[in-house]
Parts: C-alpha cells; structure tokens; sequence
C-alpha cells in the first residue's frame, strides 16, 4: 500500500472519530453533568429526584437532537450566526441584519440530519444513563454482571456510532459545535 493511501484512510478515520465530538453539544453534556448531581441527590433518589432526574436527561436529549437541525452562516462583517434548518433552506436568525440579502437555500434539510440527530440522541442517552449517578437512582439493584455489561455498552455504541458518522460525514457546524470544531472545517489551524 501506498503512502498516499495509507495517510488518505488515516484521515478518514480521524475525521470519523473527529465527528463523534460534534455529536454531542458540549453546553448540554456540560448542564447534564452540573445538575445531575444534585437532581439525583448523589444516586440516593427519591420519587422527585426521578421525575427530576428524568425532566433534566429529556431536556437535554431533546436539545441533542434539536441542535442536528442548525447550522450557522457568517454576514459580510463576519459575525457568525445559526439558523434553523428547514426543507427549505436555513431559517436565519432574525437579529442578523444581512439575513434578508443571503441566499440560504445551499442550507436545505436532509435525511443525513435525521440520522445524525438520532444517533447523537442515542449516545447521549447512553452518556446519561450510564452517569453513575443516574445509575444508582433508576436502577441500583444491577447485578455485577450487569454492570460489566453497562460499562461495555458505551464503548460498544461509540464504535457503531463512531464507524456510522465515518461513512456519513455531517458538515453542519450548528449551535454547540465548539469554535476550534468551526475554525478547522473552515480550513484555519491553530
């Protein structure tokens, strides 16, 4: 094998891996991880701490799925702004003062967005649930081998997720998507 073919599958392989970052939005695992703590009062539920507990896992599961559907633009002065993505084409923010003059039809809603909003709400579902807080709330009673089996599950959905996100790259650098991620699909290195 070439050298030129061994560092073009190294980089699709960086770059499939690399995508599993965008997945998650880094301010939602960030709440998650700040407020389960104390929602689940340290893995010591009560029936409020689950109710809780579970209003703060869906709400930031539906913000993991949500942010699959932005994406972001930058006007002529630079700012950079997001938008919804529709069938259509992106919906701009209405505060961007050139959002009447671009033309966000390129921005149109696709079934790759569908795929990558489900997975990424599988894996942070993974991510919660597996949070050992999360676990000794809903469900403390896990045997031993059970708990071998859960400290394998987030490895296992890593690689599938990980080899599905290779296969089909999201270029979409929507809300959440750190601003190191933004510079380098732009092409600026650090």
């Amino acid at each position: 094998m070439s050298s030129n073919s061994n560092n073009t599958i190294t980089q699709k392989t960086l770059t499939g891996f690399g995508n599993i970052v965008k997945l998650l939005p880094t301010g939602t695992v960030f709440v998650f991880q700040f407020l389960n703590p104390p929602l689940t009062n340290n893995g010591h539920c009560h029936t409020s701490n689950k109710y809780l507990s579970s209003f703060l896992i869906a709400a930031c599961g539906f913000s993991c799925f949500f942010s699959s559907f932005t994406d972001s633009y930058t006007d002529s002065q630079g700012n950079t702004y997001y938008g919804i993505v529709t069938k259509s084409g992106l919906w701009p923010n209405p505060t961007s003062p050139s959002s009447s003059r671009q033309d966000f039809s390129s921005y149109k809603l696709r079934a790759g967005d569908f795929v990558h909003a489900f997975f990424s709400l599988i894996v942070f579902v993974v991510v919660a649930l597996l949070d050992p807080n999360s676990v000794e709330c809903f469900y403390p009673s896990f045997e031993s081998t059970q708990k071998a089996l859960m400290m394998v599950m987030p490895s296992v959905i890593g690689v599938i997720c990980g080899s599905l996100f290779m296969l089909f790259p999201n270029n979409r650098q929507g809300i959440g998507l750190q601003l190191h991620l933004q510079l380098q699909l732009k092409g600026h290195m650090y």
